[in-house]
């Protein structure tokens, strides 16, 4: 981490100037941010960064690899799979852990991943707003690849809306207004101009999708799909109350809802490199590890680390009947490398790719961090603490 960075910004740092980044953040919105914002930005060496831009490279290779749908084929369930799927994905996610290598050294450690979209929108509201209210130098950024604000959002119109008309584009999720990510949803509407519907929304004419825009019913080309199932998977009637969207529609998906099981916690065991926990499939074990508390395991079809088991037991993997459905993973101990006031705070970075229709591969944009003093990152495990919450890394242009 940058320690001249931190040192400047913690020595300027005041509760009063953390109330003013709020009210600034939360002014013009439709509704104040659901989830705690941190106190500070993340800031970035120049070597870390290239760390992490070499980490996701690797881990882009395997997406790219001509037989990765192969390989990936079991990771979607019956039940959800969704027709016409497309090539690739046009979003992908990586979070990687800020940890401590066996020689010292500060290192990316890959935590997870997702084909799906993310605060694509709100991250570029939040850094602008650090940057105004903090006086950040000018000389750092939020961005990869030579982006700057104006070139990354048109790299988000292009992957969004492709040949299409911002109407023609439907941000979908269920009871989308509800959701916590709703801000994101908003925000996204503000730059690029896709209405924001619920899945309840959607009117379906034989193959085609409608949406009401006041009186006027408008077909919908593309959908910027937001829906995870798992949000819907208590009721499994859901689709004889609202369209049935797993059906051969004609209507593109903007990322494909296939490629949230593709590339996620199943993609992990086919990953190799310096940045990526040892990770197998329970089923395929053969032997259960001495040191099982060097380990996590995790089910693959679950979100928000739902399902995680910590301290593991012999008597947990034993007690686990669907193993193919699971993986082990040796365990990343994240190092408290953020100064905070009140001591070290562990961070989380997650890399922001956007790949649109026409790119040969994806290009890293943006991205998001995390903040936690708890044992888990995310917002259940940090109740109470200051210095914690969603954040955003700058680095050297």
């Amino acid at each position: 981490m940058n320690p001249s960075a931190r040192k400047t910004f913690n020595e300027k740092f005041n509760d009063e100037k953390y109330s003013q980044f709020l009210d600034k953040l939360n002014n013009g919105l439709r509704e104040p941010v659901p989830f705690r914002v941190a106190e500070t930005p993340v800031f970035l060496t120049a070597d870390f960064r290239d760390k992490l831009i070499a980490a996701g490279n690797d881990i882009v290779d395997t997406i790219l690899r001509p037989d990765f749908k192969e390989l990936t084929e079991r990771a979607i369930p019956d039940f959800w799979r969704v027709a016409n799927e497309n090539d690739h994905p046009h979003f992908i996610a990586l979070d990687f852990g800020i940890c401590k290598d066996e020689q010292g050294n500060i290192v990316p450690k890959l935590i997870e991943l997702q084909g799906f979209p993310s605060l694509y929108g709100f991250q570029v509201h939040l850094g602008d707003t650090y940057q105004e209210v903090y006086d950040l130098p000018g000389d750092e950024t939020i961005f990869f690849d030579g982006l700057n604000k104006e070139s990354y959002l048109d790299l988000l119109k292009k992957t969004i809306l492709g040949p299409y008309l911002s109407d023609e584009v439907v941000l979908m999720d269920v009871n989308a207004p509800e959701q916590k990510t709703a801000v994101d949803f908003y925000l996204t509407q503000k730059y690029i101009g896709t209405p924001v519907v619920s899945l309840s929304d959607l009117i379906q004419d034989g193959k085609k999708l409608y949406y009401m825009a006041g009186d006027e019913k408008k077909l919908i080309k593309r959908i910027y799909n937001r829906l995870i199932f798992d949000e819907i998977a208590g009721d499994p009637e859901v689709f004889t109350k609202v369209a049935d969207i797993r059906q051969p529609l004609e209507v593109e998906w903007i990322t494909h809802p296939n490629w949230f099981y593709r590339i996620s916690k199943f993609t992990m065991p086919f990953l190799t490199g310096d940045y990526i926990p040892k990770t197998q499939f329970l089923h395929q074990l053969e032997q259960i590890p001495a040191d099982l508390e060097n380990y996590v395991l995790k089910p693959l079809f679950s979100f928000a680390g739902q399902g995680v088991i910590i301290d593991i037991s012999k008597e947990d993997l034993e007690a686990i009947t669907d193993p193919e459905n699971w993986i082990l993973q040796q365990k990343v101990n994240y190092e408290p490398v953020v100064q905070s006031p009140e001591g070290g705070v562990k961070a989380e970075i997650r890399l922001l790719y956007l790949w649109p229709d026409g790119d040969e591969k994806p290009t890293l944009a943006i991205n998001l961090a995390r903040l936690s003093r708890g044992k888990m990152i995310g917002v259940r495990y940090n109740k109470d603490f200051n210095w914690v919450g969603g954040t955003i890394a700058f680095m050297p242009r």
